[in-house]
């Protein structure tokens, strides 16, 4: 782990690094989540490159510890195949003091062998100031999901600790240590995003795996670990191509949710 961590600063460029998502890792990962890998069959679940990016971060030197992500894009230009190795490399390109800490804006992306973008994970994550008595963290995104009683149902989750446990044992506690969780102001342990982004993309995936796709994913309320919700898209269930939108519901009121645009290719 780097000694001493770097404050985030504009212009700050990630260690360019070779990674690969293999197959065993994804079937045990998406196991952990209570979804069947064969869903994605030899293609990688996308999501996993949210906190890759995000351990690209770390390995350069800038901490998650406590940090939340509050604005996530994904956009695959083309299916990550399983074992692929692909170039990560990032630079943080905003950082702006809002009452709660930093509002820091990071650029992510994924190159193969020709130098070809495959995915791009830029995001916004709040770094909050232990010190900070103040809430507010910057201008929050319109609902994507307009109405939420007419939203299609896709699925439904119950989450349990070990499950949570199991795919989130490393790089922020807030994920799996309840001191950790409850220092930071929750009553326990919250997923990592990119854990219930997954199960948006196994939901799109079983109906129709996409090549092309682009999503802002919005991280609206904390989804803790013994939570249970549904998986709802607007639009026809049965065909993504009339989708605009997909959340994750607990009691009526979304916690993630993510404008959906397929891409030409």
């Amino acid at each position: 782990m780097p000694e001493p961590w770097h404050q985030p600063t504009v212009g700050f460029e990630f260690i360019t690094d070779t990674i690969s998502v293999s197959r065993e890792f994804q079937e045990t990962h998406l196991g952990a989540c209570g979804i069947d890998p064969s869903t994605f069959a030899d293609q990688v679940d996308p999501a996993f490159f949210i906190g890759i990016g995000i351990r690209a971060g770390v390995n350069s030197g800038i901490s998650a510890e406590g940090n939340v992500n509050m604005l996530q894009h994904l956009i695959q230009h083309r299916p990550a195949i399983l074992d692929e190795a692909l170039t990560v490399r990032g630079i943080i390109t905003d950082v702006v003091p809002v009452p709660r800490g930093l509002r820091v804006t990071t650029d992510v992306w994924f190159e193969d062998a020709s130098h070809a973008r495959v995915l791009s994970t830029p995001r916004i994550s709040l770094k909050p100031d232990p010190n900070a008595t103040a809430r507010g963290a910057g201008e929050r995104p319109p609902p994507a999901i307009e109405d939420i009683e007419t939203a299609a149902v896709l699925d439904r989750h119950q989450l349990t600790p070990d499950q949570v446990v199991g795919y989130s044992s490393e790089g922020n506690s807030i994920h799996y240590d309840m001191q950790a969780a409850n220092k930071a102001g929750f009553r326990a342990p919250i997923i990592g995003g990119g854990m219930g982004v997954h199960y948006l993309n196994a939901a799109l995936w079983r109906v129709c795996p996409p090549n092309s796709f682009e999503m802002g994913i919005y991280f609206r309320r904390p989804i803790f670990w013994d939570d249970a919700f549904t998986v709802v898209c607007s639009g026809k269930p049965g065909d993504i191509t009339t989708w605009s939108a997909m959340g994750l519901v607990r009691d009526g009121k979304t916690l993630t949710e993510t404008s959906l645009s397929l891409l030409p290719g």
